[in-house]
């Protein structure tokens, strides 16, 4: 960003010659602004924020954020309290729109939706879930885990994606053949009903699994080093969400999903064995998935409407 000067303003602007301007949270730099505006880049605010638009405008220029603020064709505010505060502040009610806070959400993964119809006919009936992004570090955790979990439903199988470059397909399915389990790849085609741990061949498999499992463990999260993996993939294909504590590389979205009771923290083997216990009762594990999805789905319309009206404006601008 550039010095809050117009020079410096007008040199940013020259540089990048933007078609359209989108500013977000509240806080506004009026020199910025009104060099983009004479530049005539029309400027959209979104996600305004009372406390962004609650800063106390310098002494000397007590009009300095209405008059800013009078630059911008829609306002999107996060809150009713920030359109009120918007509307206080001069802006038309006509031009704000509370849509509610912009979040982080989940796009779904694709998959073969022949490969999804054949691998949900040969599971009919057993009950699945998949351990994703598994470190070598955590592997023994999750087979263990699973073979307490099956002592419960003699059926059960594990679906074993394992992280990408740290566990190779070959290494997982002789660890799991080590541990005493009937493995099979899915290389091969759907699994007997004998298998107890089917293992995926990579991560362009997850779209396929995520739909595929009701529960869905997101590993790299009990081991330390890689902070645990986005939790909005299954979550928003449906997929109950069952978690260690190391996750913070994604702590924003773990957090949403802990609050809503939309997903399961463990530390353990003996956790996780205890989380598949409790989901392993359907209408639970349907609860916890629908308010994943809720939760991964959040802001999604409000991202929406923004979307479109940035396209409507880039259109007007080039027919014009």
């Amino acid at each position: 960003m550039p010095d809050e000067n117009s020079a410096a303003a007008e040199a940013f602007l020259a540089h990048w010659r933007p078609d359209c301007g989108i500013w977000g949270g509240g806080a506004v730099r009026p020199a910025l602004l009104a060099c983009a505006a004479r530049a005539g880049v029309p400027l959209l605010m979104v996600d305004a924020e009372e406390t962004g638009l609650s800063r106390r405008p310098v002494r000397f220029l007590p009009r300095v954020v209405p008059a800013t603020l009078a630059f911008f064709t829609a306002c999107f505010a996060r809150t009713g309290a920030a359109g009120r505060r918007l509307e206080r502040l001069g802006v038309p009610e006509s031009e704000i729109t509370v849509t509610g806070p912009l979040q982080e959400a989940g796009a779904a993964l694709p998959c073969d939706l022949r490969m999804l119809e054949r691998l949900g006919e040969a599971l009919a009936g057993r009950p699945v879930w998949l351990a994703a992004h598994v470190q070598p570090t955590e592997m023994r955790t999750v087979l263990r885990a699973h073979r307490a979990a099956a002592r419960l439903s003699h059926r059960l199988l594990l679906v074993l994606a394992p992280a990408e470059r740290t566990v190779t397909p070959e290494v997982a399915a002789a660890m799991a053949t080590a541990a005493g389990l009937s493995v099979a790849r899915m290389r091969d085609g759907p699994p007997q009903d004998r298998t107890q741990v089917l293992v995926s061949e990579g991560p362009g498999d997850l779209g396929l699994l995520y739909r595929l499992a009701p529960v869905t463990f997101m590993g790299s999260s009990i081991e330390t080093e890689r902070g645990g993996e986005d939790p909005f993939a299954p979550a928003a294909l449906g997929s109950a969400v069952i978690h260690g504590p190391n996750v913070r590389r994604h702590i924003d979205a773990y957090a949403r999903l802990d609050a809503a009771a939309a997903a399961l923290r463990i530390a353990d083997a003996d956790g996780l064995a205890a989380a598949l216990a409790q989901l392993l009762a359907p209408d639970r594990a349907a609860a916890m998935a629908e308010a994943a999805w809720s939760v991964a789905s959040e802001g999604a319309e409000a991202t929406d409407r923004i979307v479109d009206l940035v396209l409507d404006t880039l259109d007007l601008g080039r027919l014009t």
